[in-house]
Order: C-alpha cells, then sequence, then structure tokens
C-alpha cells in the first residue's frame, strides 16, 4: 500500500488518473487491516466518486484489501467523447499522451497502466471497463449484467476490473464473486475452445491496422492450440448493428425496453441479436472480436460518426460477460484489445480462457 502511494505521488501529475487519492485514511486502513484476511492491505483503486460504495469495492475491503483513491472519470459537462478529468487536469494515455485512455474507467485503466496500483474497480454500460483496458494494454472484465449489483436502472451497466493480466485479476475476482458464485455456473472450457472469430461483427467499420493486429492475435493464438476457430465461410457470424436499441434503452423511459417489452424497432434488433448469440453460445463457447474498431484517438473525440463502442455495447444489451485482454500495437504505438466473449454465467470460464490465451500474445513495450 504504501509503495502504491509513492507511485501515484510519482506519477499521477503527469498521467491524471485519480480524482482524489486518500492517504492518510488508506495508512489508517493498513496499519488497522486484520493480518489473517487474504488481501490483508493490498491496495486498489475505485472508479469515480461512487465507487467505494459499490459491491465489489465493499468485498474487497471485506477481504482486506485498501482502497487507495477514486479514479477519473468524465468530468461534468463534457461531451461523451472525452475520457476523463483528473484532480490536475485531462486523464492521458500512458502510452501516447496526445491520445485518449478510453474510457468511462478512464483513470482506472490508466491506474493500473501505470503501475499506480494491481487492480481498480470499473463498470461498464456500452464499454467503459473494456475500451479503457484495450487503450491502455491492460485486462478488463465486464461480468455478466446481473451477475452483481449494479445501481443503472436500465440493467446495461456491469461491473468489471482492470488489472495488468487476467492472471492477476483472477486473484481479486474470487474475493468479490464469492457470493454470486458463479464457479458452480459454468467450469473452465479444455483446450483448444471452440472459436468463431468476427472483425466486425457484421456491420462495423474497422480499422485496418486494428484488424491486422487482432487477426495476427488470433492466428498466434490458433497456432498455440488455445483455440479452434469454427471458419465455415459459409456461415459468417453477424449482428444488427445495436446503436438505435442501445440509445432507445438508455432514453427516457426505456426501462421498459430493458425489461423485455419486445417490438417492430431498436428493440427488436435486440431481441434478433439475442437470439443470433443464444445460437451461437448454443453450439460454440467462445466469440472473438476486435474490442474496438478504432485506435486511441486524440482528446477532441473520435468525430461524430465515429462510435468507439460499436464492438461492445451489443453484450450490454444481451448481458453477456466480455473481456479485453492485450492483442498488441498498431504502427504508431497504440494498444489493441482483443475482446472474448462466452455464454451468460460463463464468468469463470471466460477468465481462465483469457489467463491461457494472454501468454501467447505480444508483451507491451515500454510505457512513454
Amino acid at each position: 500500500m504504501a509503495e502504491a502511494l509513492a507511485v501515484i505521488a510519482e506519477r499521477d501529475r503527469k498521467l491524471c488518473a485519480f480524482i482524489d487519492v486518500w492517504e492518510d485514511e488508506a495508512r489508517e486502513r493498513a496499519a488497522a487491516v486484520d493480518r489473517a484476511l487474504p488481501l490483508a492491505g493490498r491496495p486498489f483503486a475505485v472508479k469515480g466518486p461512487a465507487g467505494i460504495r459499490s459491491y465489489a469495492a465493499r468485498r474487497l475491503i471485506a477481504a482486506g484489501a485498501v482502497p487507495v483513491g477514486a479514479t477519473a472519470v468524465p468530468g461534468p459537462g463534457t461531451y461523451w467523447q472525452t475520457w476523463g478529468l483528473g484532480r490536475h487536469g485531462r486523464t492521458v494515455n500512458p502510452y501516447r499522451a496526445d491520445r485518449t485512455p478510453g474510457g468511462s474507467s478512464a483513470g482506472a485503466a490508466v491506474a493500473v497502466a501505470a503501475g499506480m496500483v494491481p487492480l481498480a474497480t470499473g463498470s461498464d454500460g456500452a464499454g467503459s471497463v473494456r475500451i479503457p483496458a484495450a487503450w491502455c494494454g491492460v485486462f478488463g472484465l465486464k461480468t455478466t449484467n446481473g451477475l452483481l449489483p449494479s445501481p443503472d436502472r436500465t440493467g446495461l451497466a456491469a461491473a468489471g476490473v482492470l488489472a495488468r493480466s487476467a492472471a492477476e485479476a483472477r486473484g481479486w475476482l474470487r474475493w468479490i464473486f464469492d457470493d454470486a458464485s458463479p464457479l458452480s455456473l459454468s467450469p473452465p472450457v479444455p483446450l483448444p475452445v471452440p472459436a468463431v472469430y468476427s472483425a466486425d461483427l457484421g456491420f462495423a467499420e474497422v480499422d485496418p491496422q486494428v484488424a491486422a493486429v487482432v487477426r495476427t492475435a488470433v492466428d498466434r493464438l490458433t497456432a498455440a492450440g488455445v483455440v479452434r476457430l469454427d471458419t465455415d465461410p459459409g456461415r459468417p457470424f453477424a449482428l444488427l448493428d445495436p446503436h438505435q436499441a442501445w440509445t432507445a434503452v438508455r432514453s427516457p423511459g426505456g426501462e421498459r425496453l430493458a425489461a423485455g417489452i419486445r417490438g417492430n424497432g431498436p428493440d427488436g434488433t435486440r431481441a434478433a441479436n439475442d437470439r443470433t448469440l443464444d445460437a451461437l453460445f448454443t453450439r460454440t463457447p467462445l466469440l472473438i472480436t476486435p474490442v474496438t474498431p478504432n485506435r486511441p484517438h486524440g482528446h477532441e473525440g473520435p468525430g461524430e460518426q465515429t462510435f468507439s463502442t460499436a464492438l461492445t455495447w451489443a453484450f450490454n444489451l444481451s448481458g453477456h460477460p466480455a473481456a479485453s485482454i492485450p492483442a498488441g500495437f498498431t504502427a504508431d504505438g497504440c494498444p489493441v484489445g482483443l475482446q472474448l466473449v462466452m455464454a451468460r454465467g460463463a464468468d469463470v470460464a471466460l477468465l481462465e480462457t483469457a489467463v491461457v490465451a494472454e501468454r501467447y500474445l505480444t508483451a507491451p513495450p515500454q510505457l512513454a
């Protein structure tokens, strides 16, 4: 914990990952913690001002972990394309300061990537854990919607965590998952894991460099015997673009859509995608895609017609667990994430698959 506070003091003024650091309180907690607890004295960060009240944070504290601060999220009054405002200024990508770290769990991803904390909590309503994990070169997990409590009225947002690796996240997640017990829902899948790969989910426009990095990563996993791809060219996997459906659920009155009322409009898209995904996971346990169609953009935003969420928010609507693991880097030094998706409730199988997969992918270069 003391080491984490020292690293935060050294690096946060440049990276702006935190909106608040609880130095005195963290030292008091660490001094008083029961040393018999499994996470006694281990530091972690929480997402935003309300993060300390989240279910995940409360579970970690009960296991002896020490929260050291709240990480940056988009500031009040900012456009949704802006990705983090810390106590020292705009949150920046730890690999390229001229680029965004992604969001909205912006500071959480930066704090983990820069070695300030080994783990940070997050929440994911459209990709808010997976996108910053991908763009900061760390592991990020969105849990099955409803597995852990969420304050989101629509049910789109699910609890998540960010860690330096899936292997490291596993040591923390067992204490968060304890009461939810997903261990009983899904055993790990034997290798090689049968998988379907989609570069664009049938509708997204993907940056060629992002697509190339992800395809190379998938080929490495296939060669290593981690996955076995379904390569039937007559059955390409595709979803309907979930943009309008997600927007409709998030709009005023969208709770009725979230409750399951199906129509012929945007929510018809949601129902159709649910059927497609349910059919996929009946025959194949794993879906692989890029996390984002684009690389990290500048701090002014991606532009009105570019949606960094294009490949993530379908799984907030469907509720499936999804993870981001580092896949490699584009030629200009931007991290790229590989998205792994499994059936609802298969969180542990997804985590174990990510642990194996990350062993075979490119190690990141040094931070800027």
